[in-house]
């Protein structure tokens, strides 16, 4: 995967199911959830795909009832 791809607040929050940007502060804030933090250019928040993708496999998945 490349590292170099960066991905705006907005498709950051579209990948984990249109959650808020609220939400998505939260996650940033809190050290237990250990989300990836940002990178800032321009004021502009940007995450690095491989990271995201990195926590999204260190978390446990959930089991959906039937």
């Amino acid at each position: 995967m490349d590292d170099d791809v960066l991905l705006t607040a907005k498709k950051v929050r579209q990948r984990f199911g249109d959650i808020s940007d609220m939400t998505l502060w939260r996650w940033i804030n809190d050290q237990k959830v250990a989300f990836p933090q940002p990178i800032y250019i321009n004021i502009v928040r940007y995450w690095k795909l491989s990271e995201l993708v990195a926590w999204e496999n260190a978390r446990p998945r959930q089991r959906v009832a039937a």
